[in-house]
């Protein structure tokens, strides 16, 4: 179960926070969980709390290759546009927030498997790895916002979100969409177009 594994992360709404992020960092003050219709051709990912509620949706325009994303609430409000640079030594997603804050989360395509992606505009730090399937997001003091956990098999592509700065949430939001569409971008470039992850549900 992930509740009270070390290495993974991710557990299911209604679950216990992860014993490991607890020991760390302390009870979440608010967690979030995600769901990535695969087979749909716009990407659509809803994020809902942890009664099944819909808090945000995203969905990617058909066949861009700037990857264009818009986030929204559950209302409909507009949240953030997320766009992947193409042709570029570094992969860059651009994010700019519904308050016209911008920022950027960059790697070397030469290493994909990185453990740090410094989210340039911010002073943020994502810390994780594709192998690990965690990620750990820091301020810019150090100090930590949100621990993020992917589940290892699963057709729809499922995360869960423990956030400890509330106040940040919608740009943690943002920073996860962005992540799934690198984490799908690098499982295509690895395997030749099929998707890490979706060999069960």
């Amino acid at each position: 179960m992930g509740t009270f594994s070390r290495f993974m992360r991710f557990r299911e709404a209604g679950e216990q926070a992860n014993v490991n992020n607890v020991e760390r960092f302390g009870e979440p003050k608010a967690s979030l969980f995600t769901s990535t219709r695969f087979f749909s051709l716009h990407h659509h990912i809803e994020i809902e709390d942890g009664n099944g509620n819909v808090r945000y949706r995203s969905r990617s325009k058909f066949i861009s290759l700037h990857d264009k994303t818009d986030v929204e609430d559950a209302y409909g409000n507009f949240v953030a546009h997320i766009e992947r640079k193409f042709f570029t030594l570094h992969e860059r997603h651009f994010i700019t927030m519904d308050n016209g804050t911008c920022f950027e989360l960059s790697n070397e395509i030469f290493h994909i498997y990185k453990d740090i992606t410094n989210i340039e505009g911010l002073g943020w730090q994502l810390r994780g790895n594709m192998f690990g399937l965690n990620f750990e997001l820091y301020d810019e003091n150090g100090g930590i916002i949100a621990v993020i956990g992917q589940k290892m098999i699963s057709l729809h592509d499922k995360y869960c979100i423990d956030i400890y700065q509330p106040a940040e949430e919608k740009k943690v939001v943002a920073i996860l969409v962005a992540l799934q569409h690198m984490m799908r971008d690098r499982s295509n470039s690895s395997s030749g177009g099929s998707s890490s992850g979706s060999s069960g549900s």
